[in-house]
């Protein structure tokens, strides 16, 4: 049977990091990487929609050690897909990856110290399968369902006469121009499809963003102001990326630190940003006004203000309401309202799937209960040996926790060889107390949160969502801390 020291789950801006990184800083480590899509990339893979594009900025989106070589700061997919591209080009990784592999069980043995994994390979319904072993399991495969996101149903679907589609299924030949379209939702992938339906030859006739309950939505320039002033200075790419990254890093740390201590403050100042930027008389507080506090739910950064200048335009519109029912020519509204449509984009969001991808795992020959864990820094579980996660922030760019998670694994592995063990497993002292591993209000995490391990009320069994604290919490604390137990 085969055997890695490292078997990765999933290709994307994540896995390819982490393969990556182990190549590296661990040359003489065995790594595989298990993608369960055809194609490498995930998420900037997957998504296809007009305007796709990242709303964190690229100089913490980037990874800290490959530096994102572009002014840029809000880039769209297919920049991110080079970037990842040329990532797995330049550390070897594409060698690596083993496609349409989805693993579907793991056993932890603890007297052989290895996980034996089995993996689906290609067609599931054709039941082929594949088994190796692995010292070491670590999970890269995101938070939410590639097969499918969340789509509500509503009365009156089956007669609509024009199209329905999600975002996540984005058929190539969809032809809009000169539609009436309905982007049902109000999140990020709502607020960069409206003006991106509006550009070019293809453009749409209207559009109309069908919101349900507001979202904070906040101005970002494109282009970075930090990277376009050093870089005429001719200052070198590193020191350029350097400087950005950080002043991204504290401006976003300082805003939510912010938000937090003064919720109040922080609602004025988006709502100031967001008024300035429409016309006199738009209903501000009706559809930018969210019914809870900045970060309960995530902000939504637009570039160079287009939303708002689509809505200026009139070639825009939100409505802020709920769905009665489909009708054969478009939406009756709660209100009572009609919307004409010939399109309807269901904007709704994820689905997330099942935790790690949904892998049964075994303990011993136990089945592994993940809601009864704790998360140990955020990167590995409670008393279960030699399995890493990777979850970004909510709060800032995920490749910002995706680095020091990757930092962490790659510092304790060689820990390990350096005083001759062979697991380590994270085991809480009876004191900790538990809450929500994700605090988020946001829909697709609380359909889903009684699946999730906890996370405890004190380091390191609790992150503050803070990079500043976890650099010092994952990054430069000792790897014997404790808690940690070798074998």
């Amino acid at each position: 049977m085969e055997h890695v020291d490292v078997l990765i789950i999933g290709a994307g801006l994540s896995g390819v990091g982490a393969a990556a990184q182990v190549r590296e800083r661990l040359p003489k480590k065995t790594v595989a990487v298990f993608e369960s899509r055809d194609s490498k990339g995930g998420t900037w893979d997957l998504f296809r929609y007009p305007g796709i594009r990242s709303d964190s900025d690229m100089f913490t989106f980037g990874y800290t050690w490959r530096p994102w070589q572009s002014d840029i700061a809000l880039a769209d997919g297919p920049l991110i897909r080079e970037y990842i591209d040329t990532v797995a080009d330049e550390y070897d990784v594409n060698r690596l990856i083993r496609y349409r592999h989805r693993i579907t069980r793991a056993d932890w043995d603890s007297e052989q110290a290895r996980w034996t994994v089995t993996a689906s390979v290609g067609d599931p319904a054709a039941g082929e399968t594949v088994t190796l072993t692995a010292s070491f399991l670590w999970s890269c495969a995101g938070y939410y369902q590639y097969e499918q996101g969340f789509q509500p149903t509503w009365p009156g679907m089956a007669d609509f006469a024009g199209e329905i589609v999600h975002p996540q299924h984005w058929p190539e030949d969809l032809d809009y121009a000169g539609k009436r379209v309905v982007v049902v939702g109000s999140g990020a992938t709502a607020v960069t499809l409206v003006p991106a339906m509006l550009t070019g030859e293809g453009a749409a006739e209207h559009v109309t963003m069908l919101q349900r309950t507001p979202t904070y939505v906040i101005n970002r320039g494109r282009h970075d102001p930090v990277a376009r002033l050093l870089t005429k200075l001719r200052l070198p790419d590193r020191v350029v990326y350097r400087a950005a990254r950080w002043a991204n890093i504290l401006q976003a740390v300082g805003f939510y630190k912010f938000s937090m201590r003064w919720p109040a403050r922080a609602k004025a100042l988006i709502r100031k940003g967001a008024v300035s930027q429409l016309p006199p008389g738009f209903a501000v507080d009706e559809h930018f006004a969210p019914p809870y506090n900045p970060w309960e739910q995530r902000l939504c950064f637009v570039p160079n203000n287009d939303l708002f200048k689509s809505l200026s335009s009139g070639d825009a519109s939100v409505v802020t309401d709920t769905i009665e029912s489909f009708t054969p020519d478009g939406l009756r509204l709660a209100s009572g309202r009609e919307l004409p449509a010939d399109l309807v984009i269901t904007a709704t969001g994820f689905q997330m799937q099942l935790p790690f991808g949904g892998i049964e795992f075994h303990i011993d020959g136990e089945p592994l209960d993940l809601p009864s864990r704790l998360a140990y820094k955020a990167l590995m579980l409670s008393d279960v040996p030699n399995f890493f996660f990777t979850l970004g922030y909510t709060n800032a760019s995920w490749t910002l926790k995706a680095d020091l998670v990757i930092d962490y694994v790659c510092r304790l592995l060689a820990h390990l060889d350096q005083h001759g063990y062979r697991t380590a497993v994270p085991v809480p002292d009876a004191a900790v107390q538990r809450r929500p591993l994700m605090l988020l209000s946001s829909g697709y995490i609380q359909r889903s949160a009684h699946l999730l391990p906890s996370e405890g009320d004190r380091a390191p069994w609790r992150l503050d969502q803070n990079y500043l604290v976890d650099r010092r919490v994952i990054q430069r604390a000792k790897i014997d801390d404790g808690v940690l137990r070798f074998t």
